[in-house]
């Protein structure tokens, strides 16, 4: 069996290193296209360094930035690969732009389609991950759900043949490459000396960074609802981009720069209250049993809501005490799937 895997955002190469160990050690042939969606050190390379990733066999030069762009060139990049390597598989990741290109470059192509972290709906198709996650599905031919709310949502679109619930990829990612700090070695980790009591805020959602009056609401909303600890702002280079060009202060915030994985799960452990956009904390928080806002009107990731590990920024407090969310899975998820897919050639 041979796989063409396609990654270009940070979360992907998380899920891509769980996967691409399994091919491994089962001998499966996986090629790695990087797209160069997430340019930046910190964001793309230090994982495939730290986790133990082999270098990408493909790195797209991207020169577009904008959503129609980016999703073009990748295309294209995609396409002339799966013509060399013709794969039995093309796998993609999640719901960025860089995974529905290759999921149309792949279809186009007729190649078979696996989506792992399929069927997830936030219900609003203002966001553009929404679209992404949407289109992709229904040119997959292998989907791989998360949790059983991802399986209905697919069912309710006429999605049944070939849907697989197998747990979270994120999971397995948790218990493999996570080790215990202690506090004194957090520090040295991220280079700054950590509060022992603290809340952790990530932005990086386009909606999140609209205008200024919309970050500036969001992160008085963080301050004011940090339960006076200290906040850690672990910030995304788009997100200091846009936080300049609007002039906004942060005096209020411990900042810091992305962090490799290790350290961010860190962090998310030894925190006492999550405040995020971002999908993948949102679980990695329910991961390290804390606590978590989620600071948009809607989220994917309904169990962590229904569970009351989290809450929308919208909404009052949580739904109860909380409780486990055993579809995630037992950390197996990557082996589930490279079976599945075996057993389809």
């Amino acid at each position: 069996m041979k796989v063409l895997t396609v990654v270009g955002a940070r979360p992907q190469f998380i899920k891509a290193a769980v996967l691409r160990k399994v091919f491994f050690d089962q001998h499966v042939d996986e090629k790695l296209v990087h797209t160069g969606q997430h340019y930046d050190h910190n964001m793309s390379d230090i994982f495939f360094d730290e986790l133990g990733i082999r270098a990408a066999d493909y790195k797209l030069n991207l020169l577009q930035r904008s959503h129609a762009g980016l999703t073009g060139e990748v295309m294209l990049g995609v396409e002339n690969i799966l013509e060399i390597e013709k794969p039995d598989w093309c796998l993609v990741y999640g719901d960025t732009n860089s995974t529905l290109a290759a999921a149309l470059a792949a279809s186009k192509l007729q190649v078979p389609i696996c989506h792992v972290e399929a069927g997830q709906r936030a219900f609003n198709r203002e966001i553009p991950e929404e679209i992404n996650r949407v289109l992709t599905d229904h040119v997959s031919d292998l989907l791989f759900c998360s949790t059983f709310s991802a399986v209905n949502n697919l069912k309710n679109e006429g999605i049944i043949s070939g849907v697989h619930h197998v747990g979270d990829v994120m999971y397995d990612a948790v218990k493999l490459f996570t080790d215990e700090v202690e506090h004194h070695q957090l520090s040295e980790m991220v280079g700054i000396s950590i509060p022992e009591d603290y809340c952790l805020l990530t932005i990086h959602r386009s909606e999140t960074l609209t205008n200024r009056e919309k970050i500036c609401e969001i992160l008085k909303f963080a301050a004011d609802n940090s339960n006076n600890l200290e906040i850690l702002f672990v910030l995304h280079p788009h997100t200091v981009q846009k936080i300049k060009s609007y002039g906004i202060e942060l005096n209020r915030f411990l900042c810091l720069a992305p962090q490799a994985y290790r350290a961010m799960q860190s962090l998310i452990r030894n925190s006492q209250l999550i405040l995020t956009d971002s999908g993948g904390i949102q679980k990695e928080a329910y991961f390290h049993s804390v606590k978590c806002i989620t600071l948009r009107n809607e989220t994917e990731w309904v169990e962590t809501i229904e569970c009351g590990w989290n809450r929308l920024w919208t909404q009052p407090d949580y739904k109860g005490p909380e409780r486990p969310i055993p579809e995630f899975g037992d950390g197996f998820c990557g082996e589930k799937i490279v079976q599945i897919m075996k057993g389809q050639k």
